[in-house]
């Protein structure tokens, strides 16, 4: 009877203990502009309790691109991961920064409908981004320059919101074409909608799944972006490594099939960062794409857009105690 007394009595402790570290865990809300691989280092971290181990619990908020960068502006989310309309808002004046990068190549793909067999065929049509000046927008304007189409005055772009928006909005009938990310570029393609342009073989950077954060943020509250930011690498370095568990992780957070997980991993990895940085090569590179689209009157420097300094130092602090990402 003592026994199952001190049992009670410790379970009791641990569930308050539980409880307590529960309510110090500090909210951060991080807009997003999909739960796909994009963010696969955010939701890693979330599922293997790396931001838990930092005292965070990270609500991750869906919001179309230049939303997410406006309730980043304004205050009302801590961080945001859209990186083309952060880019934009950049260019504009507005402090923003790049601290941390999954990807260096654009997980998108331009699909038409089947009767396009080739993007110039699209002069005088209707094409979906998600938002102008997003990310999509701004590599579809390009795209269209180099085929002799002015995006805007030559055919029509429409801002639809969500990527699923884009997809529906392509297999309706409403749009001709659309910049069309997963899953949803497998959905299109088995309902017979043909690819135009699949961005990851092209010569675009486009620095996805980054960190975006306010110079506000920054000088107000170093501790916390150095707490997202090392739950982000450990996520990074367990989606990285880690292609059997990752697949679930997809998974629960996207409506996909198992198979087409496996082929999404696969397609995606090889534009992985290793450990949440690009060279200032690519820095560069995407810069200039920008100005080529976007023509701003000044054009900021290089180290006033990107400080990747704290991953780099979180990844080498990682390495020097020897920390591997479990199972």
């Amino acid at each position: 009877m003592r026994a199952k007394l001190k049992l009670n009595i410790l379970i009791s402790l641990l569930t308050v203990v539980g409880l307590v570290a529960k309510a110090e865990a500090r909210t951060v809300n991080v807009a997003v502009p999909t739960l796909s691989m994009v963010v696969i280092a955010f939701t890693a971290a979330k599922e293997k309790g790396y931001y838990q181990e930092e005292g965070l619990d990270v609500n991750l908020v869906v919001m179309r691109d230049t939303l997410g960068v406006s309730a980043l502006i304004g205050g009302n989310t801590d961080f945001a991961s859209m990186s083309g309309a952060g880019f934009t808002a950049i260019l504009g004046g507005v402090p923003l920064r790049f601290v941390y990068t999954s990807f260096f190549r654009p997980m998108f793909w331009l699909y038409a409908k089947p009767e396009f067999q080739e993007i110039k065929a699209l002069k005088g049509k209707r094409i979906g981004v998600t938002g102008l000046g997003s990310g999509p927008d701004n590599l579809l304007r390009e795209t269209l320059k180099r085929n002799g189409i002015e995006g805007g005055r030559d055919a029509t772009i429409l801002a639809l919101g969500l990527p699923s928006t884009v997809a529906t909005a392509l297999r309706a009938g409403t749009v001709d074409a659309g910049t069309i990310s997963p899953p949803f570029n497998f959905m299109v393609k088995e309902a017979g909608f043909r690819e135009l342009v699949s961005y990851l073989k092209e010569d675009f950077v486009e620095l996805q799944g980054s960190i975006l954060a306010h110079e506000r943020i920054l000088q107000s509250d170093p501790a916390l972006v150095e707490k997202f930011v090392r739950g982000t690498v450990k996520g990074l370095r367990y989606a990285r490594e880690n292609k059997a568990g990752t697949i679930p992780i997809l998974l629960r957070y996207m409506k996909l099939k198992e198979d087409l997980a496996g082929q999404y991993y696969d397609q995606v990895r090889p534009i992985m960062t290793t450990d949440g940085t690009v060279s200032v090569e690519l820095q560069k590179k995407y810069l200039d794409q920008a100005l080529k689209v976007l023509a701003p009157k000044e054009s900021p420097a290089v180290e006033r857009i990107y400080n990747y300094s704290l991953a780099r130092k979180i990844n080498a602090e990682l390495d020097a105690s020897g920390w591997k990402p479990g199972k």
